[in-house]
């Protein structure tokens, strides 16, 4: 019997309407999945109660799933409770254009953090947010900066309007489509007046729109089309009882510098 259920998830069956091109049905695939994008949506481990109530399936097949996924390390289990392992990290930095992105950011960021003695980061956009790839925490130990994979809005932020601008008209139109789902108050002609400026400019360098006190400067990091890969940020945050430190200007051309160093070296532009 167990066999049998297991060959029924498995299934895939052929088209269904010939016109609109092939349609395949893959159940056990979909739970896994599923289960995975569930785990990596919360803060916290989740009991096998709790992911089957969440996916509206029963704790059965969610059990058979769960066991699959630990046994491939893509979960791990404290007996009760379920969370991610860093398995799906590792294989996206696998990625050949990331890892070489990578590889070539993180030197060039240290670099930067150290001269300018703010923090920095590396976003890539994805599905109306944007992803925080790499960063360099502040060389003198305080100051502000982001979290290691922390999912940021893009509208708000100066980086991920750098990622929106530096985009075709056709590109550029769906990615605004998309973060205007997770931000429903964003003034989209605003928005857009600030996209041209900044595709002018060749940055952006404005107040935080999320963090009082803070500015924000981001320069894309380019394709050969002139398309933005990433985004590459300092979040400046002034020191009061420092004197002589990088001011904004000196951040915006240390920052514009490594940011065309880095499209050199990954784009050859």
């Amino acid at each position: 019997m167990q066999n049998k259920a297991a060959a029924t998830d498995l299934t895939e069956t052929g088209p269904t309407q010939a016109k609109a091109g092939p349609t395949y049905q893959a159940p056990a695939l979909e739970k896994g999945l599923a289960i995975l994008e569930l785990l990596a949506s919360v803060d916290q481990p989740l009991s096998r109660t709790d992911i089957a109530r969440r996916l509206n399936r029963s704790v059965g097949e969610i059990y058979r799933m769960l066991h699959q996924l630990v046994q491939q390390n893509y979960v791990t289990s404290d007996g009760e409770h379920y969370f991610l392992t860093t398995k799906l990290f590792e294989l996206a930095h696998q990625h050949p254009p990331t890892q070489r992105l990578l590889s070539e950011a993180l030197p060039l960021m240290q670099a930067l953090a150290a001269k300018v003695d703010q923090s920095c980061h590396l976003t890539l956009y994805n599905q109306g947010k944007q992803i925080v790839v790499a960063k360099v925490d502040v060389p003198s130990g305080m100051g502000f900066s982001v979290r290691l994979g922390s999912e940021l809005d893009v509208l708000v932020s100066a980086s991920g309007r750098v990622l929106i601008a530096f985009q075709d008209a056709s590109i550029q139109a769906q990615r605004i489509e998309e973060c205007a789902l997770r931000e429903p108050e964003i003034d989209l002609a605003a928005t857009e007046a600030a996209l041209g400026r900044i595709r002018t400019a060749g940055y952006e360098a404005a107040p935080s729109g999320q963090v009082r006190g803070l500015f924000a400067i981001s320069f894309p990091i380019l394709d050969l089309r002139d398309t933005a890969l990433a985004a590459l940020t300092v979040p400046y945050a002034d020191r009061i009882d420092l004197k002589g430190r990088a001011t904004i200007s000196d951040v915006e051309a240390a920052l514009g510098e490594t940011a065309r160093l880095l499209t050199t070296r990954v784009s050859g532009k």
